[in-house]
């Protein structure tokens, strides 16, 4: 009963990952798109955008430094286009 259990769990697995296939890159880029929405709404400030919640923000700024280097890379920018932040 143990191995129909397992086989059965294996058979979901790949189904499971059958259907996720064709779709990965597309999640993934949905899941880069969020997080640059996110930058942007962090970073606003800099950019000259009012941020209504900069004070709950700054908590993240250390993590967020991180990220923006990694994302200025993605757009093809050697530095950084931001003044307040090096990160290079």
């Amino acid at each position: 009963m143990a191995d129909k259990k397992m086989s059965l769990k294996k058979l979901m697995e790949f189904y499971d990952e059958v259907l996720r296939l064709p779709h990965r890159a597309e999640i993934k880029r949905e899941i880069r798109d969020e997080d640059d929405l996110f930058l942007l709404l962090c970073f606003s400030e800099l950019l000259g955008l009012p941020n209504p919640v900069s004070y709950y923000t700054l908590e993240l700024y250390p993590e967020m430094v991180e990220r923006f280097h990694e994302w200025h890379l993605r757009m093809g920018m050697d530095k950084s286009p931001l003044n307040g932040i090096r990160c290079c």
